[in-house]
Order: C-alpha cells, then sequence, then structure tokens
C-alpha cells in the first residue's frame, strides 16, 4: 500500500482517486485555493461535485492550508491542476514537497520560448528544481482519458512517462487497475508533446459539426465525412510537429491521436469549436461558455506562434499547417470558419 496525495481537485486529478483509492492505497485529495467548495462539498457528501458517483470510502480531503499534513509521508504526488496553474505549482507547490517524493501530473499543455520553443510543464518545473537545488523526480500522465469515464470505470490505457523507469513502475503498482491500463515510457517530451498537440486540433474538427449545423438545422444528423477529413489532417499536421519536437516515434503519434478521438467527442474544446462552426466568433463563444477552462485556445495559440518563429528561421513551413494556421485566424484575429480544404489534398 502507498499514501498518495492529489494536489489540485477538478475533475481529473479527482477521478484519479478513483482507481488509487480502490488499490487499497491512502489517498489524499487537496484543493487549490480555487478549489475550497469543492472540497467542502466532497467532504459533506463524499462525492465530486460534478460526478454522478461517490468516492471510494477512505478518502482524507484537504484545504490548500493543510498541504503540509497532506504531503507528510506520502510515496508520490499527483499534480492535477490545469495548465493555468503550472505556474502556481511551480512556485507555491514545489518548493514545499520533500526531496525525493516522485510527482506525476495530468497537466497538458505546452509553452512557447521566444526563439519558437515549445517546452513540456515537467522540463518548466525542472527548471525550478534545479534553481532549488531539489531532487523531485518529476513524471506525467498522457493519453485518452477523459475524467467521467474514469470514474465510470470505462476501460482506459494510459501512458505515464519520467526520467527513471523504476519510478514509473512503483506508480504504476500503485494505480493500474482492471479497468486502468497504463504503458512506461522514458520518452517525456514525445508523450507531452503528442497529448498538447492534440487540443487545438480538436476544436478543429469540431468546427464541422457546428458548420453542419448551420447549414442543416441544430437537429440535423452528423455529417462523418468531414469531420474524418479534418481528423486525418490533424494527425498529419501533429506528426509534423512531433518531429519538430524531435519525437517522431509511431507511439506518440498514435498516442496523440487516440488523445484527438476521446476529445473531438466529449468536453469544452468540442462545445467551443462547434459554436465557432455555427458562427459565433471567438468572444461570442468563450461568453456562451462563461465559467469554462478553455485550455485548448492556449495550447492552439502557442503552438501557432512557435510555427511561425520556426518558418521564420527555415526550421519549419507554414504550408505544413493549413489547419493549425486556420485555427489560430479563428481564435487570435476573430476570422470566419472557413476549412481549407483543398489545401490537406496532395499528390505523391
Amino acid at each position: 500500500m502507498k499514501t498518495i496525495t492529489i494536489i489540485g481537485a477538478g475533475m481529473m486529478g479527482s477521478a484519479l482517486a478513483f482507481p488509487a483509492r480502490e488499490n487499497g492505497n491512502e489517498v489524499r485529495l487537496v484543493g487549490t485555493h480555487l478549489d475550497r467548495e469543492i472540497i467542502e462539498a466532497c467532504r459533506k457528501t463524499g462525492r465530486h461535485p460534478k460526478f454522478v458517483k461517490d468516492f471510494p470510502d477512505g478518502i482524507s480531503y484537504y484545504q490548500i492550508e493543510e498541504l503540509s499534513e497532506a504531503i507528510e509521508g506520502a510515496d508520490f504526488i499527483i499534480c492535477g491542476v490545469s495548465s493555468f496553474g503550472v505556474e502556481w505549482f511551480r512556485d507555491e507547490i514545489l518548493p514545499k514537497l520533500h526531496e525525493n517524493v516522485p510527482v506525476i501530473s495530468v497537466t497538458k499543455g505546452l509553452m512557447n520560448t521566444a526563439d519558437g520553443a515549445l517546452i513540456t510543464y515537467p522540463d518548466i518545473w525542472q527548471k525550478k528544481l534545479d534553481e532549488l537545488n531539489k531532487n523531485i523526480p518529476l513524471n506525467a500522465i498522457g493519453g485518452p482519458c477523459t475524467s467521467y469515464e474514469l470514474v465510470a470505470h470505462d476501460q482506459t490505457e494510459v501512458t505515464f512517462c519520467g526520467r527513471d523507469m523504476a519510478v514509473l513502475r512503483m506508480i504504476k503498482s500503485a494505480m493500474a487497475t482492471d479497468y486502468y491500463h497504463i504503458s512506461l515510457t522514458t520518452d517525456v517530451v514525445g508523450v507531452e508533446s503528442a497529448v498538447a498537440l492534440k487540443n487545438g486540433f480538436a476544436l478543429g474538427i469540431a468546427l464541422t459539426i457546428g458548420l453542419n449545423q448551420k447549414e442543416f438545422g441544430l437537429d440535423s444528423e452528423l455529417h462523418f465525412n468531414s469531420q474524418a477529413a479534418v481528423f486525418a489532417q490533424a494527425v498529419r499536421e501533429m506528426n509534423k510537429l512531433l518531429k519538430l519536437q524531435g519525437a517522431d516515434d509511431i507511439d506518440n503519434l498514435v498516442l496523440g491521436a487516440g488523445d484527438l478521438y476521446v476529445t473531438v467527442y466529449g468536453g469544452r474544446t468540442r462545445l467551443v469549436g462547434i459554436l465557432l462552426g455555427r458562427g459565433l466568433n471567438i468572444d461570442e463563444a468563450k461568453a456562451e461558455l462563461k465559467g469554462v477552462t478553455l485550455e485548448s485556445l492556449v495550447v492552439a495559440e502557442r503552438v501557432a506562434k512557435a510555427v511561425r518563429l520556426k518558418t521564420e528561421r527555415g526550421e519549419a513551413a507554414l504550408g505544413d499547417y493549413p489547419l493549425l494556421m486556420h485555427i489560430d485566424e479563428i481564435i487570435t484575429q476573430k476570422k470566419p470558419v472557413n476549412i481549407p480544404w483543398e489545401s490537406f489534398t496532395f499528390e505523391k
């Protein structure tokens, strides 16, 4: 049995409490400063406010001020913050964590730099640890997994990545169940890039749903040809982007494509893409989904900026990324949706 502390009581961090606790581990769920009401609800009802199923018995719940108590004696930490909490976790949490206690993160995304590089969140955190002269093994979770389906025990396959295979095996032994299946790899850049890149492209695929609703009516049947065409182009562009990242292993592309598939069929990215396809501009779509965190928009914009900078230096070609560039135009320039279908075709 392990002691596992989850920091961040959002849906994915909280969902991981299910396999963790069902394996007989001691599980402690810590809310961030934004999760106070969630933690109070969990204490009163034993259920996350957005779940339809109670937590397994025996989970302990902590407010952020109780962090020191929650991490004491933990065998590893799960970071469950959103991508908007990356700097907060770096600056407020990492300095307080104990030496040599591994962290594994569900936070997906990439940070762009002024020179066009795309940096993984574990790399951002590692720089902080280097400044602190502190050793904390950093790991991450990637793959197609929605929180509510994990809670429902739908069969799920993910990948844990990190530098130390022994650490990864320890975490897997604590987390793997008969419905939560885990592959392991030391290719952190490949995994983290694959699962981050899919965000903007999932929005692009969802545009086609909105376009068809605009033309044929909100209650019209789904049209799959257009979705499949954009999905195929998204995978092509993801493959090129992974190679730019130095991660061209087929397993990374498969992982990203799987995550792309599940993101298109549920969640916030699908909703905003549909609204944009119906004719709303980005501001109107955000207003319609008030209060919803839209990480996909941030990732798409960061990746597009990086590609443009790389193109200026001759390291990439904008023509290889017509879908990404159009998604970026919609987000940053409020251009209307006009999917560049013919640019997806090729001759060989």
